[in-house]
Parts: C-alpha cells; sequence; structure tokens
C-alpha cells in the first residue's frame, strides 16, 4: 500500500505541474488486483520481469477498496477484480479502456479451520455452523462489499445458515484479512477461496460449498482509461495468454 500512495503522489505531482501521467518518462505498470490474487499475480509479474521487461508495480486490497480508489482518481494502469459486480461499477463510471475487459479466471468457496482444529461438518442444507462455532466467531470478508464476503452470504443464504451466523461475524476488510482470523486461532472457522486456502499451511479446508449455491466465482480484468504505462497491454496479453494462465493454474485458479 505504501509504494500505491507513492506513485498516486507522484502522479498527482506531474498533473499539478501541467505535465500529464501518460507525457511522464515510461514507467512500470501499476496494478490494482484482488487480495486472493497475491501470490499467483506476484509469480506472473516475476514471469513478466523475467522476459526483460519492467517488473509491474501491484497494490492488493479488497476489490470493493480498489475499486474506489479507482473511482477517486486513482492512476492506476490495469484492474483484476475478484467478481463482476466491481468492474461492472468502474465500467459504469466509464473509467475502463473499451475492448480491454476480459474475465479469465474462476474460483471456489470453501469452509476453513486451524490445522490443528479437529472439528468436522458437512456442508449441506441446514448444517449445523452455528452450532459448530460455539461462544466464538464465524470469519468472513465484508459480506456488504467484499466480493468473498457476499459469496459468502450468498452460500449460507442458500443452505438456510445464514440467519444463524449473521450477528456472529468475524468481518474482514479483505478474504486475506478473514484467512489470518483462521491461521491465528481467533476464529474457529471462515469462509474464503480454494486458492486461499491452499496458500496457507495454518489452515485446512472442511469442506466446499456446492457451486449452485453462490454465483460464479470470476475474476475480470481491464485496462483503465488511466493507463500510460506503455507496457500494460503487454502485461494484460501476457496474463490472458496460455503461459499466463498456466501460472495462475499453479495456485489453484480454473482459467477460463
Amino acid at each position: 500500500m505504501r509504494r500505491l500512495i507513492v506513485r498516486l503522489l507522484a502522479a498527482l505531482a506531474l498533473i499539478g505541474a501541467g505535465v500529464s501521467p501518460a507525457g511522464a518518462e515510461a514507467r512500470a505498470p501499476l496494478v490494482l488486483a484482488a487480495a486472493s490474487l497475491q501470490e499467483s499475480l506476484t509469480a506472473a509479474a516475476d514471469a513478466w520481469a523475467a522476459r526483460r521487461h519492467e517488473r509491474p508495480v501491484l497494490s492488493f486490497a479488497a476489490s470493493s477498496a480498489l475499486a474506489r480508489q479507482i473511482a477517486a482518481g486513482a492512476p492506476a494502469d490495469l484492474f483484476l477484480s475478484a467478481d463482476e459486480a466491481w468492474m461492472d461499477d468502474v465500467q459504469g463510471r466509464g473509467l475502463l479502456r473499451p475492448g480491454s475487459r476480459t474475465s479469465f479466471l474462476a474460483n471456489r468457496l470453501v469452509l476453513i479451520a486451524p490445522a490443528a482444529s479437529g472439528a468436522r461438518l458437512t456442508i449441506r442444507r441446514g448444517f449445523p455452523l452455528a452450532r459448530a462455532i460455539g461462544t466464538g466467531r464465524l470469519a468472513m470478508a465484508d459480506p456488504d462489499a467484499v466480493p468473498a464476503g457476499k459469496y459468502g452470504k450468498a452460500a449460507l443464504t442458500a443452505l438456510g445458515v445464514w440467519p444463524a451466523v449473521q450477528g456472529r461475524l468475524a468481518r474482514g476488510e479483505s478474504v486475506r484479512a478473514a484467512l489470518a482470523l483462521v491461521e491465528r486461532g481467533e476464529a474457529p472457522f471462515g469462509i474464503v477461496y480454494a486458492t486461499d486456502a491452499r496458500a496457507s499451511a495454518k489452515v485446512r479446508v472442511i469442506g466446499i460449498f456446492p457451486a449452485a449455491s453462490h454465483p460464479p466465482i470470476t475474476y475480470p480484468i481491464a485496462l483503465l482509461k488511466t493507463a500510460a504505462s506503455p507496457d500494460a497491454e503487454g502485461f494484460r496479453r501476457f496474463l490472458l495468454s496460455p503461459a499466463g494462465k498456466a501460472i495462475f493454474r499453479r495456485y489453484g485458479f480454473t482459467a477460463r
């Protein structure tokens, strides 16, 4: 986040001096990406740099927070969202480069517990999640804004469990914040993406939510109208290429 702030201040300084970011010295792409893409997108950026390109600057946060930054004028090049709704929001504001939006990844939603937990639950309609939580809380990304939280709420609602747990949430600002609560044992259960659970040795998967219990989890990518890096489109195309998609598959995503 510190690197993003530095970049934003630099861009504002250029604008104040009457120089547009597009007229500035060529720079590496600034990529705003959903928190769940941390390991995979970092690996993709490393692979791009290994091809003798400037390594992209990556800033990770909840898709909702990133969309608000873009709406506030963040001069970034690429946006990778963890759901279509926040990309729709940015597109609806006229902030995407026309024709650059593509949905290229998919994910699954899982219930997790600390690695040392002996808890067992079968995810089905009416499963006793509230009883299993006991006096603890269910860790989730904020279900009112963050994609992972919205998917989790949809799944629990479809399974008839949401009314029993909605008052017992530990809300995280992102899916990785929810993951951290379970990693530290501060919550006995959590709902995250399958790729987040795979990235941590401190949690284990209790079960996978039925795909039909929530909207499809898809990741769109698009160039922003503020894109000024000459490498931005090239990096976008690399991520969509067979080589790029292979990297995301290694981290558990389904490439579309």
